[in-house]
């Protein structure tokens, strides 16, 4: 009989083991299990947040201005381009003793220490990775900042606006402020296309929260503008216009140079002007751009908008004499007078010789809706479109808001208010055989790649035909040759063109200023194939005052500059001539012009700079033509400026850093870098 077994617990080891294991195994598994499951619901469905999280604590961000577009001249050199500067900003929790960094900070750079003391505090209280502290320095004292080798201190480099040949074509270019954000002239018009997309930097910090690299996440660089300006003919304008200025004492001058067959500005030069490198602190006046912004009564200069209606109507021809009352006509109660006492002259003669009676009996003929429909023709009352901010729309009330006297006072400039450029493509009109072309300052636009994504097309009219505007240009030549424009005469070169002095309103008398005028001359060459239209205008010249005395030498100085630089051949080879020189021994009465006052009515500026509402305006030059009888041939300009001083401020206190590190007034140079 066999014996029973027994079990021991060294029998039983290898099975509870075996469940401990499989229990450790099983538990293992869940927690794995457990460990993917949140690995996977983290990855995908709080990825986001947690990447946004490990962001906030590891990096910083900031904006920066991305690459902004060239602005070249016609042949390409360069107007305006973004230069490479150093910005500094700070990492709060990185600085120990915040007065001591601001101290070393502010012996090379000129800062407001106790702003920058509270917005580091303030940073640093709130744990902020970011602060600026300076943008865009100069290279000299970035090298002295870097050396200092501050705690939390770093540097940035960015794009800065740099204008390389300083005060050139200065008002027409416009400038930025310190984010490069347009706030005037073309960088203001233009800043879209300019501006391209803003840069965003990375600040990564470590566990510490100190930065070990910044990272740049690049924007898209602005597009490329080709104006039509030529840099060495813009160069001449403003050493002409500001020399002038200087000699007549003026208080501004203005030049417009167009190219009559296309209708683009060679140059837009006003004196006295700026320096865009350095607009902070320069007066509101010297931004302003005259050309556009300001209106003023043209005088005998529009008498070619009366004239070539009347030949375009029929109701005049070049030889037929015109009764100019010996120098005195009434009408409406209204006693009109030239200089001299004519007789009779010829249509030609009384062009010549600037007669306010043969223009207003011309505009009577016409009558107020014909003559107000050729005065839009040649593009008055309205905005130019010319790519620049705040133009002026002029002055041109429609013929129901014209009194009994309107139609006596706008056929010799009067009652109606015009800018420079408005004037200058009237003239151009004229050397184009009647042709109208929309003046314009941008050739093309350029993409970040160099494609043109833009050319321009300006709009085209007929104003009138190609006979009559013959005819006038005919008139022209004989304002140069023989009346009051003979110092517009050039030596090698056929001119032609039309002299205007304007009275301006004395604000303290309300009446019409004995020694308060606008000189001005509008001049074409060569005269057989036309290639430019200048626009002179001097405000307030003192002593010599009429336009044929002060403004048409200027016209002659551009003039014979610029035919050369154009590669236009002289058409008086073999005759040259000595022009008339307007030296001591000629006399101001060999170019004495008719001028007077007039009716303007609307919102007005005066060209002083003093802004008067429409009906102080009004009153005034009502004023004036009731207690005044009215005298030789030339306006009353009453200026019309935009205000834009009050738009630029509010766009230049946007960063605290607008005025810059380095605002200061620089040394004036406007001669061009090739």
């Amino acid at each position: 009989m066999s014996a029973v077994r027994q079990t021991t617990s060294s029998d039983m080891w290898p099975e509870t083991a075996r469940s401990r294991v499989l229990l450790i195994v099983f538990v293992l598994l869940l927690w794995m299990i457990a460990v993917a499951a949140r690995l996977v619901y983290l990855q995908a469905y709080q990825h986001d947040w947690l990447k946004d999280r490990a962001a906030a604590q590891q990096q910083g961000s900031f904006k920066a201005s991305p690459l902004r577009g060239l602005i070249t001249d016609r042949k390409g050199r360069e107007l305006a381009r973004s230069i490479e500067a150093e910005s500094f900003f700070a990492v709060p929790n990185e600085i120990g003793d915040i007065d001591a960094t601001i101290k070393k900070v502010s012996s090379v750079i000129d800062i407001d220490k106790k702003e920058l003391y509270e917005r580091l505090k303030t940073a640093q209280e709130k744990g902020s990775k970011f602060e600026w502290i300076v943008r865009k320095v100069d290279n000299g004292k970035a090298v002295k900042l870097n050396s200092m080798a501050l705690a939390g201190i770093h540097s940035y480099k960015e794009p800065k606006r740099h204008y390389p040949n300083n005060e050139l074509a200065g008002d027409v270019l416009g400038f930025v402020n310190i984010d490069d954000e347009g706030i005037a002239g073309l960088e203001l018009a233009q800043n879209e296309k300019l501006q391209g997309e803003t840069t965003k930097v990375l600040v990564e910090t470590d566990a510490s929260r100190k930065v070990y690299q910044s990272v740049a996440v690049s924007g898209r660089s602005g597009q490329t503008l080709v104006l039509t300006i030529d840099q060495m003919i813009q160069f001449y304008a403003q050493q002409a216009i500001a020399a002038a200025v200087e000699r007549t004492k003026a208080k501004s001058g203005t030049v417009v140079i167009l190219d009559p067959k296309t209708g683009e500005i060679l140059a837009l030069a006003n004196a006295p002007t700026y320096n865009p490198n350095s607009p902070f602190g320069t007066s509101s006046e010297a931004k302003d751009n005259d050309a556009l912004q300001t209106s003023y009564e043209p005088g005998s200069t529009f008498k070619l908008i009366t004239y070539s209606a009347a030949m375009e109507e029929g109701i005049a021809t070049p030889d037929e004499e015109i009764f100019c009352e010996n120098g005195s006509y009434t009408f409406s109660g209204r006693t009109i007078r030239d200089s001299h006492s004519y007789g009779t002259l010829t249509f030609t003669q009384a062009f010549a010789k600037s007669s306010n009676i043969a223009a207003i009996k011309l505009g009577q003929r016409l009558g107020n809706e014909k003559f107000y429909g050729y005065i839009k023709k040649f593009g008055f009352g309205t905005k130019t479109g010319v790519e620049l901010p705040y133009e002026a729309d002029g002055l041109l009330r429609p013929p129901l808001k014209w009194s009994k006297t309107t139609i006596g006072s706008i056929p010799m400039g009067h009652e109606i208010g015009v800018t420079p450029v408005q004037i200058a493509s009237a003239y151009g009109t004229i050397a184009n055989n009647g042709i109208r072309i929309s003046p314009h300052l941008i050739k093309e636009v350029r993409d970040e790649n160099g494609y043109v994504v833009f050319s321009a097309s300006p709009a085209q009219s007929q104003v009138v035909k190609t006979e009559t505007a013959k005819t006038i240009q005919k008139l022209l030549t004989g304002v140069v040759e023989g009346g009051t424009g003979k110092l517009a005469q050039l030596s090698n070169y056929t001119s032609a063109g039309k002299t205007g002095t304007a009275q301006k309103i004395d604000p303290k008398t309300r009446r019409y200023s004995q020694t308060n005028y606008v000189a001005s001359f509008v001049g074409v060459a060569p005269v057989n194939n036309p290639a430019i239209v200048i626009a002179v205008m001097l405000d307030e010249p003192v002593g010599a005052h009429t336009g044929g005395a002060v403004s048409a030498p200027v016209f002659r100085e551009i003039a014979e500059k610029v035919l050369p630089e154009l590669n236009i051949a002289p058409d008086l080879e073999g005759q040259k001539r000595n022009p008339v020189s307007g030296n001591n021994e000629t006399k101001e009465e060999d170019f004495e012009e008719e001028t007077g006052g007039s009716d303007l009515g609307g919102e007005e500026k005066n060209i002083s700079g003093k802004k008067e509402n429409r009906e102080e305006q009004t009153e005034k030059v009502t004023a004036a033509n009731k207690n005044e009888k009215i005298a030789t041939t030339e306006p009353t300009p009453s200026g019309k400026k935009q205000d834009v001083q009050k738009s630029v401020d509010k766009k230049l206190s946007r960063s605290p850093d607008a005025r810059g590190p380095d605002s200061g007034k620089e040394k004036r140079n406007i001669k061009p870098k090739s």
